[in-house]
């Protein structure tokens, strides 16, 4: 009797599934690519294409690679670096909570980074207030800012992963403690506003508003040098997202470590928020509508999920940053404004759409 054994290493099927999910995310890679390009080109004053790869090749060119390369180019990389760092911190941040509305907005994380920045402008002097209108906050020492933001940050998380914990991370629980805490933090941001000088408000005010545009080559730096390794760990650990997904006692029964898990993913996912909210001010939605929106084109699986949020984050907030700078030009709208105001109808028609899961 003769058998024939099938050499083929995995199913028709399945390689056509792999097939599709990864020309999907090929294709929104390209999207981001052109919108990249039109984000550099459209402006206070248009520029064409070829004039932006001649200022690339040639960056002291003089005027037009001035602005390409020291105004445009870090404001378009840092709204890419950051939305795609905020929506794979969502993506995280509900897989290892197990709850579909988690994010670093909607559980108060950006907002306690946000006060420990606060904290460190007003209290220790990491900031003051220029006079120039296209850059109103000087940061003197970004280092002590972020290091605070985190603190901040890490305080939200502690609290979110005791409750996490002790009450199995229902859906509900998480939102209210993630009201509370928000509230807990913009409350202590007033306290700090009260207390402090006419200036000091100014700049507290001026930078809690999300804007990409106040980023230097400086800034993006230090955000992709924390951004980038954070995203390779996700991507690393993309199979124990997968099996904490299905349960805590499945993780377990898989070999997986889901408190140690998910304490260091917690731990990232809030350093990448600091990062963003210490440089660019709070950022809302980014990290909550993302994924919801690759999750019902893609599914759930981690693999293909946490890339294609990636990508869809650094879309939204880039073409965010682009309308804002375009719809009461030459007026710049702060993206933070836009990205709540197009956020939270966009999730509302998310869940009557179809239910979060």
């Amino acid at each position: 009797m003769h058998l024939e054994v099938n050499t083929s290493p995995e199913p028709d099927g399945y390689l056509h599934y792999i097939r599709q999910k990864g020309l999907f995310i090929a294709g929104t890679g390209l999207c981001l690519i052109l919108l990249f390009l039109v984000a550099i080109a459209v402006g206070s004053s248009f520029i064409p294409i070829p004039e932006i790869a001649a200022a690339f090749l040639s960056p002291s060119g003089g005027g037009v690679s001035n602005i390409v390369m020291n105004v445009r180019l870090p404001r378009v990389l840092s709204a890419v670096i950051a939305g795609a760092g905020l929506a794979a911190a969502g993506v995280v941040m509900q897989s290892v909570l197990r709850n579909p509305l988690s994010s670093p907005y909607t559980l108060g994380v950006s907002h306690a980074a946000a006060f420990g920045a606060a904290f460190a402008i007003t209290v220790l002097g990491a900031g003051s207030l220029s006079h120039l209108i296209s850059d109103s906050v000087v940061v003197r020492n970004p280092y002590i800012v972020t290091i605070c933001a985190f603190a901040g940050a890490m305080c939200a998380t502690t609290a979110l992963l005791v409750v996490a914990k002790y009450r199995s991370s229902q859906p509900e629980v998480m939102i209210l403690v993630g009201v509370a805490l928000a509230a807990l933090f913009t409350a202590g941001t007033t306290f700090l506003q009260y207390f402090s000088s006419a200036d000091q408000i100014a700049a507290i005010v001026f930078w809690t508003f999300g804007d990409v545009g106040r980023s230097t080559w400086s800034d993006l730096i230090l955000i992709t040098a924390i951004v980038l390794p954070s995203l390779g760990y996700f991507l690393f650990r993309r199979w124990d997202y997968n099996a904490i997904d299905a349960g805590d006692e499945t993780a377990h029964s898989l070999g997986v470590n889901v408190e140690r898990i998910r304490s260091f993913a917690m731990l990232l996912s809030s350093l990448i928020t600091a990062v963003v909210v210490s440089f660019l001010g709070i950022i809302g939605f980014i990290g909550l509508v993302s994924p919801h929106m690759m999750r019902r084109v893609i599914g759930s699986d981690q693999r293909y999920l946490l890339p294609a949020s990636c990508i869809a984050g650094a879309i939204l907030l880039l073409g965010a940053d682009m309308v804002a700078r375009l719809i009461i030009a030459p007026a710049v709208l702060p993206v933070g404004v836009l990205t709540a105001f197009l956020g939270a109808p966009l999730f509302i028609y998310l869940l009557i759409g179809r239910n979060v899961t």
